[in-house]
């Protein structure tokens, strides 16, 4: 008998034990799941790289996947994860809006998540390249779909939520890496890598829901790196992350989701780690804390949505200019000319727009003694540590690119480094202080919840 096979047979052992009767008692948590895919084709430029990638065919599906979570007295939630790189609140909010006269579900109870899928048609404005406005209007009707369908497929039952905090540590790394002459790396020739510049988090949440009939409804699983890599090139794709949540799905019977964490800082650098590779040792991880997940009370469920004010930063465009150019030019030179003209663009644009304040959402979800955090950028690990630190909830995980997109999110030590995160462009805007500041009010609206 092989390992997978001996692995199915456990997990099955143990969804057939079902829990201590004490520890499950009679549960009134009633959970929906629904998997709505994005339809794309060829035609559409493809976002994540510094100008308009191409694709031919596509691997996997690009899914919009809600859970819907029910509790007499404490009312709905719904979290939605899409295979997308970002969106902005221009786009979610009147999804969001719909979703609430469609389902009922309070807009500030309704999270939508990024996957950070480098290959999915493009829903931003962003470095050398603009929205897909047809593929734009796709993504807002199937969300809206994916939450009605699973609001109406909301058990009849009362089902149970099991959790288990696992890790998995080879298949990302902190990729702000210092090189010799001073510099942090972010793409190009580095032979001379002196030492990573910052944390990475290999914290691995798994949160499941199972029925009366111990069948798997729902899974949730939160992970923190860049979402990059297919397993053939060229293709649009969720990723090894989705990659891997869609073959688990297929494998365990319920709908599966992934929640990218606070990976602004965090990679597998130049597929150091092959695709096929990371998608199994992501899938060995899920199992494998699904397989320890025990049951846990759900007294509560809870959420709060609050407007958060940023400022574009002030900034120096001869140092900048030259930032971007002795990087480019000593590390990429191939493609040094376009990217450079690139970021050019891009501050040329943002220069009169210095000092204005933009407005976006936080979000904080309590599920019985489990936080969820919705932060609407690329979050610097170090930052998404923070919270998990200071948070009351002693599991407390982030799910960055919720709700809106602000670009990166660096912390203060990072601005100082320097490097293509804090370049100023349409991916790095806000001012430095502002993922301290995101940190302190998360922090609040996690005690206010608890």
């Amino acid at each position: 008998m092989n390992g997978r096979v001996l692995r199915s047979a456990a997990f099955a052992a143990l969804l057939a034990l079902g829990a201590p009767s004490d520890a499950r008692g009679e549960s009134d948590l009633r959970v929906g799941a629904a998997a709505v895919e994005f339809v794309a084709d060829d035609s559409m430029p493809i976002a994540g790289s510094i100008l308009p990638g191409e694709a031919t065919g596509q691997e996997g599906k690009l899914r919009a996947v809600a859970v819907v979570l029910e509790k007499p007295g404490s009312g709905k939630l719904a979290i939605v994860a899409c295979d997308l790189l970002m969106i902005t609140r221009d786009l979610l909010d009147p999804v969001v809006q719909q979703i609430e006269a469609a389902t009922g579900i309070p807009g500030a109870r309704v999270l939508i998540n990024c996957t950070h899928t480098h290959h999915a048609p493009s829903t931003v404005r962003v470095h050398g390249y603009d929205r897909v406005p047809a593929f734009c209007e796709e993504v807002q009707r199937k969300i809206v779909q994916a939450v009605k369908d699973a609001n109406a497929n909301l058990s009849k039952e009362g089902c149970e939520f099991l959790f288990h905090l696992g890790r998995e540590e080879t298949v990302d790394m902190n990729s702000r890496l210092m090189l010799g002459d001073g510099t942090i790396f972010w793409t190009g020739e580095r032979g001379d890598v002196v030492r990573p510049t910052g944390p990475f988090d290999p914290e691995l949440p798994v949160l499941a829901f199972r029925d009366s009939g111990q069948r798997l409804r729902a899974l949730l699983f939160n992970h923190s790196t860049h979402t990059i890599g297919v397993r053939s090139g060229g293709r649009r794709s969720p990723s090894f992350y989705g990659l891997a949540a869609q073959e688990l799905e297929a494998e365990l019977g319920g709908i599966t989701s992934f929640l990218e964490g606070a990976s602004g800082s965090t990679h597998n650098l130049s597929g150091a780690v092959p695709v096929p590779v990371a998608i199994e040792r992501m899938k060995e991880a899920v199992r494998a804390a699904l397989a320890q997940a025990q049951p846990r009370a759900v007294a509560q469920l809870a959420a709060l949505k609050r407007p958060f004010t940023v400022k574009v930063r002030h900034f120096d465009e001869a140092k900048e200019a030259a930032a971007v150019a002795a990087y480019c030019e000593k590390r990429m030179a191939p493609r040094a000319a376009s990217t450079i003209e690139v970021f050019q663009k891009m501050r040329a644009e943002l220069a009169p727009q210095q000092g204005q304040e933009r407005t976006t959402w936080l979000q904080v979800v309590r599920i019985g003694d489990v936080a969820l955090v919705g932060v609407p950028a690329e979050f610097f690990t170090k930052l998404g540590i923070d919270i998990k630190n200071r948070s009351p909830f002693r599991h407390t995980y982030i799910a960055e690119l919720a709700n809106d997109w602000i670009g990166y999110v660096p912390d203060q030590d990072a601005f100082k480094l320097g490097g293509y995160q804090v370049w100023t462009g349409f991916h790095s805007y806000c001012e430095p202080g502002t993922g301290e500041r995101i940190v302190d009010e998360i922090v609040a609206m996690l005690h206010e919840i608890r």
